[in-house]
C-alpha cells in the first residue's frame, strides 16, 4: 500500500509515518513501477505503526523503539532480543510503579485540598 492509505488506516500523518521510517521503526520499498518515486508498504507495517504509536503515547523514545524493532525482526540472536525486551519490561514496569504513587500523592492533595471530603 501506498503512504496515503497507510496514513488513513493507521491515523498517523504521512509526516508522522516519514519520520518512522526515517528513524528505523518502518521499511518499504521502491515501488515496481517505473513512471513513480512511490513507495510501498507491506500490511505488516500497519500492525507495527500501531505498536509504535501507542509506545509513543505511553511515553516511550524514539531510540528505545528503534533498539526494540531491531529485536523484534532484525536480531538473529533470540537471547539477545530476549533481553531486550525484558529489560523494556523491567523499565516499563518500574515507571508504572512510579506512576501510581504519584496518582496516590495526588489523590491525598485532592483530599486535602476538599477538606477531608470529596464530591460526587
Amino acid at each position: 500500500m501506498k503512504i496515503g492509505e497507510l496514513s488513513k488506516k493507521s491515523g498517523l500523518s504521512r509526516d508522522t509515518i516519514r519520520l518512522y521510517e526515517k528513524n528505523e521503526l518502518i521499511s518499504s520499498s521502491a515501488s515496481q513501477s517505473e513512471t513513480n518515486n512511490y513507495r510501498e508498504y507491506s500490511d505488516d507495517v500497519l500492525l507495527q505503526l500501531q505498536f509504535v504509536s501507542a509506545a509513543r503515547t505511553a511515553g516511550i523514545s524514539i531510540a528505545d523503539l528503534r533498539e526494540l524493532m531491531k529485536a523484534f525482526f532484525d536480531s538473529c540472536d533470540p537471547s539477545e532480543a530476549e533481553n531486550v525486551i525484558v529489560a523494556k519490561i523491567v523499565e516499563l514496569n518500574e515507571r508504572i510503579e512510579e506512576i501510581k504513587n504519584v496518582v496516590s500523592f495526588l489523590e491525598a492533595a485532592l483530599l486535602k485540598v476538599r477538606g477531608g471530603h470529596s464530591e460526587s
